[in-house]
């Protein structure tokens, strides 16, 4: 009788553990501060703190940016693995001329989740 008592515990305390792990694995929403204006599939985003949720289990995913509540832009991105090394989120952007940069990646600290954007609009 213990035995059987023993073994259905276990089994719960299993069955509840990855009940939980799934439940982590599936969080696809991350905060993100943006400290200046950026340019993502043709939309600018201006500075703040945006609420950044992809769509898929990756690499192809779909990405939006909510500020204040509401979407502001969804696009294709590349979901990677970072390594230990990133500690905290960074925002990774690149010059494109006349006062404007595009937005390349966030690396979210502490995670082991990276975004990256390819936006190569003329194909070069």
């Amino acid at each position: 009788m213990k035995t059987s008592y023993f073994t259905a515990v276990v089994s719960l305390s299993c069955l509840l553990g990855f009940g939980g792990s799934a439940h982590a694995a599936r969080n696809t929403t991350h905060s993100v501060e943006i400290s200046d204006v950026v340019q993502i599939g043709g939309t600018t985003l201006k500075a703040g703190t945006y609420k950044v949720e992809w769509q898929g289990t990756g690499p192809a995913v779909q990405v939006s940016f909510q500020h204040n509540g509401k979407t502001v832009v969804t696009s294709p991105g590349t979901l990677k693995t970072n390594d230990d090394q990133v500690t905290q989120d960074a925002v990774v952007t690149e010059a494109t001329g006349a006062g404007t940069s595009t937005l390349k990646e966030i690396d979210f600290g502490h995670q082991k989740e990276a975004l990256v954007f390819d936006q190569d609009p003329g194909g070069m």
